[in-house]
């Protein structure tokens, strides 16, 4: 029979709904059951596309003897990472503190039953093996302990929650003491640890770090543009990128970006998208569209819901076996195309090489520049480039007819902001009304469906809407928002952002010590309150937070946005001066701190006010806003309620001072030229 899992929105926590485990989803019940019973609780964490958590439910909890033991030792508690971030957070930090080493997935923790964990680990296998103990064998271990040692485990309990309190403590500085020296000295930390080879930084495994690559970007600094442009041109050209389909993987397992773990998450395409967005518009190569392009494709043609927003992840797992669905055959290969196909395909893509994955598959990846492959040919480059444009469309035809991998479809707002974000920054820099209609459903269904009499839920599916949003959705969102005004402006959007900042400051704001904790002022009390300034897969909440309440503070003239965004500021610096590394977008905060973005405010005819738009975002202005007020609008806060006549005219302005108006391009690009540095520039 099913367990309780079956009645969960969560596609992971139904993977789980037939195991013989007596699972419980986190819930008052489960905790009230193992208080009164005095049990320990089994706490597995995971998510759906998560490769070893597949490893460990085929082994471990689909096992009847297995199964048997966990449902008479335990409260078996199983929680879906990506619905329940403020759990995972929590027990992820715990597990750093008991084995003093970093977490993942599957978490595997043994909490007391007031929830405090007094054991942790990742995956365990079965039996014995990997130099980890068999699941079986730990489990009457732990439960002996809990018993029997319970004197210590308290003892040892009190120790653990004593210094998860003391992780999200924060200084305070004031803001007079700010200076760029964070900056200079992320971009120094970042340039010690760079591959200069393939990009990137540090050695296997490698994971993009959109925040970091962002800051760089940003930075007017050729060294430091020079590390982010080259890691994004290693990526676009190494396996992480799916060549054929489009869209990043999470991470390469080495060192060239070769060998990805599969699995696709939405959070990871999003922020790229922008990126590979503002790398084309900064260099105008060709690569950097292509991928853009490539990327959206793959998210309107595999991610996006019928609702109209967009589904977690796809799996890297597809018949059990980790990248089936991604990798090939020389053979099946050869028998697809016919020879001159072959021969570009095979070396722009690396079959003409030994083999790269398990020693006798291949995964594509640019291995020989299309222009030395018709070189070497003895052909032009558009006609290598027709053949491997129709060698791609024979392939995919035949990869899309292969069993594919799961997705998880539940919506999450704020990985969908993410992608909101980049889809509508890619929107406007490519001139793509498509993509900035498929943004703004997006936004619509979000608005529409999980903002409810002012307090925002987390994730949708299914018809159901469920879960009190958490800092991360708020602030990314509000991010979004403020790239969509800029793209095509709707009075609607802002107010929508003006609602949601409200509600960050009044719902998730430390007032006393600055910043923003992780979890609303009424959540379900926890074993700990996460607030955090580091960036991890995803930037931080703080840090966009930070940024984005700066930049509403720049459209709207509200002193109390800003006045938030200084205080988020005042509580992080002291971390930020004393070691910048892992807090990009705090950094990010910082300089638009020092260096607020100046405002450019386009009034006039609606029909003529697109082409000035499309000037403005043909160069690359990190370090300003541009909105498009058609005549007409009403209600306009006083920063954006400019004069509008039968042309266009420009305000650009900083802070409150306004240049005269302009009404004609040049005389707006030259005064844009002269304003100086970019944000974060240093």
């Amino acid at each position: 029979m099913p367990n309780r899992l079956q009645h969960e929105t969560s596609p992971y926590l139904q993977q789980h709904a037939d195991n013989p485990v007596d699972w419980w989803p986190w819930c008052d019940e489960a905790l009230a059951l193992a208080r009164r019973e005095n049990r320990p609780i089994l706490l597995s964490i995971g998510y759906s596309a998560c490769h070893w958590c597949h490893v460990m439910a085929h082994e471990s909890f689909e096992d009847v003897e297995v199964a048997a033991l966990m449902n008479r030792l335990f409260v078996n508690i199983k929680v879906d990472r990506e619905e329940r971030p403020d759990l995972d957070q929590i027990y992820q930090s715990a597990h750093q503190l008991l084995a003093r080493r970093n977490g993942g997935w599957p978490l595997t923790v043994f909490l007391t039953p007031d929830g405090t964990p007094f054991f942790s680990g990742t995956y365990f296998p079965k039996t014995p093996r990997y130099q980890l103990p068999g699941f079986s064998d730990l489990l009457e271990h732990i439960a002996g302990a809990f018993h029997d040692q319970r004197a210590a485990i308290d003892e040892q309990n009190a120790s653990l929650r004593a210094a998860l309190a003391s992780t999200g403590a924060t200084g305070r500085t004031h803001r007079s003491d700010f200076t760029s020296a964070p900056m200079g000295a992320l971009r120094d930390a970042l340039a010690s640890t760079f591959d200069a080879d393939y990009g990137g930084f540090g050695d296997a495994p490698k994971f993009p770090h959109p925040a970091d690559l962002d800051f760089l970007l940003r930075n007017d600094n050729a060294q430091a543009r020079s590390m982010a442009l080259t890691t994004l041109r290693r990526m676009a050209e190494g396996g992480i990128f799916d060549q054929l389909g489009g869209g990043f993987a999470r991470y390469s397992v080495d060192r060239r970006w070769s060998i990805p773990h599969f699995e696709k998450m939405l959070y990871d395409n999003g922020p790229l998208l922008a990126l590979y967005a503002d790398a084309w518009v900064l260099t105008g190569d060709p690569l950097f569209a292509r991928v853009a392009e490539q990327t959206v494709e793959w998210v309107l043609r595999e991610m996006r819901l019928p609702e109209g927003g967009f589904a977690s992840s796809l799996d890297a797992d597809s018949e059990h076996e980790e990248g089936r669905f991604y990798v090939w055959d020389k053979a099946e290969v050869r028998r697809l195309l016919d020879l001159r196909e072959f021969h570009v395909l095979s070396r722009h893509y690396g079959l003409a090489r030994p083999p790269n994955f398990e020693g006798h598959r291949w995964h594509f990846h640019i291995a020989e520049p299309l222009a030395d492959v018709a070189a070497n040919l003895g052909m032009d480059e558009a006609e290598a480039a027709g053949l491997l444009a129709s060698a791609r469309a024979r392939l995919i035809a035949s990869r899309n007819a292969r069993v594919r991998p799961g997705r998880d479809d539940k919506l999450l707002v704020s990985w969908n902001a993410l992608m909101i974000h980049g889809l509508i920054r890619a929107a406007r820099v490519f001139d793509r009304p498509d993509w900035l209609a498929a943004g703004t459903v997006a936004i619509d269904f979000i608005r529409d469906t999980l903002w409810r009499d002012g307090r925002l839920l987390a994730t949708y599916k299914d018809g159901r809407a469920h879960l009190d949003a958490y800092l991360d959705d708020h602030a990314y969102l509000i991010a979004a928002l403020i790239e969509s005004l800029q793209a095509r402006f709707r009075p609607v959007d802002l107010e929508f952002a003006e609602d949601l900042a409200d509600a960050l400051l009044d719902d998730f704001e430390d007032r006393a010590g600055g910043g923003f904790y992780f979890t609303r002022h009424d959540h379900e009390a926890l074993i700990h309150r996460p607030k955090s300034g580091h960036d991890g897969a995803m930037p931080s909440g703080n840090g966009i937070a930070a940024q984005a309440l700066g930049r509403l503070a720049q459209l709207t003239g509200e002193t109390r946005y800003l006045a938030a965004a200084e205080r988020t500021l005042q509580a992080y610096y002291p971390a930020l001066n004393a070691s910048p590394t892992g807090f990009a977008s705090l950094v990010g905060a910082l300089a638009e701190q020092l260096m607020p973005p100046s405002l450019v405010v386009l009034r006039g005819p609606a029909v003529d006010l697109p082409e000035w738009q499309r000037m403005f975002d043909a160069a690359y202005r990190p370090g300003v806003l541009a909105l498009a007020l058609p005549v007409g609008l009403r209600g306009l806060p006083p920063t954006l309620d400019k004069a509008a006549g039968d042309a266009v005219n420009a305000w650009l302005c900083s802070g409150v001072n306004c240049l005269p108006p302009v009404s004609a391009w040049a005389d707006l690009e030259a005064e844009l030229n002269r304003i100086g540095k970019p944000a974060g520039a240093v």
